[in-house]
């Protein structure tokens, strides 16, 4: 039985399993110019969260009682469009759905020679595009600087962090348990903090970026952006790419205000989204696959199997229950 789930419910603060309902479907077939596709992987991704609010934003908020989306690998059951033959597999944004017809538009095949599928959605997806491109185009990593990385474990902090040592940086990541900070400097991490056992993250930055951050690549926000500003050397770059700290806060919430920090520095803060940069994808797949081939590259999939489970998958990000990319097997 095909299957879908729908978006029940807006959460207040963390969402939980009664946000999300489950619907049978008849499989369905497809028409000229369609395409039938089987979800093979799903992405899940902290910015969802945001689409959960009823808010205009740089992407429409779901809709209750419509079916979510995200980034998806999937198979070609069957074509009705010249553009695609059956076995192909592809990438994009779909629905939350085990089978589905579409039309093609902005679908992009997958070649599983260069890489097993699953990277497509990670380190050859949004994933390693956001990491290299936010890097490219707003942190414009030096040789020698400093590079700190918050969500350092994370699907985007571990290339991050990755593509600084390419570039011969020092790199410091900050992660949520031990555990993580071995794996980040697994990875070539110089080192690394447990902000749950950090209590002065503020010095913690400063004991182990001695000579200040010159480039900060934040995925958190909240307390730890506002300790790396006070690391932050003069002409630095912040890198706003993620906030999940504060995702589920049903209040806004308050801090220091980092205006007097920017100016005394002559820094920069600037705001990230990787869909403003789509002429660039092609490119940066290109560097990217290029290092992952060289072995300059590595990276983690947390990998959750079954349909069922994809809600509870999404809900575990907020309690770091991943490591690198966070992806669902139907």
């Amino acid at each position: 039985m095909n299957q879908q789930i729908l978006f029940k419910s807006r959460p207040e603060g963390k969402p939980g399993n009664d946000n999300f309902q489950f619907e049978d479907l008849q499989e369905p077939e497809c028409q000229d110019g369609e395409i039938l596709l089987e979800a093979e992987y799903v992405s899940v991704d902290p910015y969802l969260r945001g689409r959960m609010r009823d808010e205009k934003s740089y992407i429409p908020p779901f809709e209750i009682g419509k079916p979510l989306e995200s980034m998806v690998v999937a198979k070609v059951l069957n074509s009705k469009n010249s553009n695609f033959q059956e076995g192909d597999r592809v990438v994009g944004m779909l629905d939350w759905k085990k089978k589905q017809v579409h039309d093609g538009k902005n679908l992009r095949k997958i070649d599983t020679r260069l890489a097993p599928a699953p990277a497509f959605l990670g380190v050859l997806g949004l994933t390693g595009l956001t990491a290299y491109l936010a890097l490219e185009k707003i942190g414009k990593l030096k040789e020698g600087e400093t590079l700190l990385v918050s969500g350092a474990a994370g699907a985007v902090g571990s290339i991050v962090g990755q593509i600084g040592k390419i570039k011969n940086c020092k790199v410091v990541g900050i992660a949520g348990s031990d555990e993580k900070i071995a794996k980040i400097k697994s990875w070539g991490f110089d080192d690394g903090i447990n902000y749950k056992t950090t209590t002065n993250m503020k010095g913690a930055i400063k004991e182990l970026c001695p000579n200040g951050v010159d480039v900060y690549f934040d995925n958190v926000g909240g307390k730890i952006l506002d300790a790396s500003l006070q690391n932050i050397n003069k002409f630095g770059r912040v890198i706003n790419c993620g906030a999940i700290s504060i995702y589920n806060e049903t209040e806004q919430p308050t801090g220091p205000r980092p205006e007097g920090i920017l100016i005394k520095k002559s820094a920069l803060m600037q705001g990230f989204l990787v869909r403003d940069h789509v002429e660039d994808f092609e490119a940066a797949i290109q560097q990217l696959g290029s290092w992952l081939k060289d072995g300059k590259l590595e990276y983690e999939e947390t990998i959750v199997e079954g349909f069922e489970n994809i809600p509870q998958a999404f809900i575990d990000l907020f309690d770091g229950k991943n490591t690198g990319k966070m992806l669902v097997k139907i």
